[in-house]
C-alpha cells in the first residue's frame, strides 16, 4: 500500500518505509491529533513524536520494540495527554524545547535548541525552532521529511490567536527556516490532519502574509 498520511481517529496507522527509517502515523484523541512513531531500520531504535492521547493505542503501535525518546513539539495540552503514561511504560526520555518544557506534565529529560540534532538509532533529526504558535514550538527535519507540530499545515501556519506580532514571528520563522532552505519535495507531517509538501504550499505564502493568519 502507498503511504498517503490520510488517517482517522480509531483507524489504523499509515506506514511509510524509507531507506533507513520507517514512519507510522496514527490519529488519536478528540482533537484529531497526529502521533508519529519513527524507527531506525538498522538498529530498531524508535522515537515517538507527540504522545497526544489514547495511550493504549500508542503503546499498541509501539509494540514490544523499544523506543528511546518521546519528542513533544509544543506545550499545548492536546499534544501531551498520553505523555506521562507512555513515558512511564516505555522508559523513554522526554524531549522538548526549554521554552515549552515547563508546560509539560512530566519533567523533560533533554531540552533541545534550534539547530541541534536528535538521533533515533542511526537517523538524525534536525531541530527547527518555530516561534509564534507557542514560544518553544519545534519542527523536526530528516532530509525530505518535516514534522511540523502545529506550526505549519496545509493552507497556512499555525494558530497565533489573531495576535499580529505572534503571526509575524511565526510567518517569518516558517519562511526563513523552512521555505527558504528546504526543497519543494519535502513532505510535511503536521500535528493534525492531512500531510502536504512544501511545493504545494509555497505559492500561497503571499496569501498567508496578506490575510494575517
Amino acid at each position: 500500500m502507498t503511504y498517503t498520511g490520510d488517517v482517522q481517529v480509531g483507524g489504523p496507522a499509515d506506514l511509510r518505509e524509507l531507506p533507513g527509517l520507517t514512519i507510522a502515523k496514527l490519529a488519536v484523541g478528540p482533537f484529531d491529533n497526529n502521533a508519529y512513531l519513527l524507527r531506525c531500520t538498522r538498529t530498531g531504535d524508535g522515537a515517538l513524536i507527540d504522545a497526544a492521547a489514547e495511550p493504549d493505542r500508542l503503546l499498541e503501535l509501539i509494540g514490544d520494540r523499544p523506543i528511546s525518546k518521546i519528542i513533544t513539539t509544543h506545550q499545548h495540552g492536546d499534544h501531551w495527554q498520553a505523555l506521562a503514561e507512555v513515558a512511564g511504560a516505555t522508559g523513554a526520555s522526554v524531549i522538548a524545547h526549554p521554552l515549552d518544557a515547563p508546560g509539560l506534565p512530566v519533567p523533560v529529560d533533554l531540552e533541545v535548541e534550534h539547530g541541534e540534532e536528535i538521533t533515533v538509532g542511526e537517523v538524525g533529526l534536525e531541530v527547527i525552532h518555530l516561534r509564534g504558535h507557542t514560544p518553544g514550538s519545534i519542527a523536526l527535519y530528516h532530509p525530505g521529511h518535516l514534522f511540523t507540530g502545529d506550526s505549519l499545515f496545509p493552507g497556512g501556519v499555525g494558530n497565533t490567536n489573531k495576535d499580529p506580532e505572534r503571526f509575524a514571528r511565526l510567518f517569518a520563522d516558517v519562511s526563513e527556516r523552512i521555505f527558504d532552505r528546504l526543497p519543494d519535495d519535502t513532505w510535511v507531517y503536521p500535528g493534525h490532519g492531512k500531510d502536504t509538501t512544501l511545493g504545494a504550499e509555497r505559492p500561497h505564502l503571499p496569501e498567508w502574509r496578506e490575510r494575517g493568519w
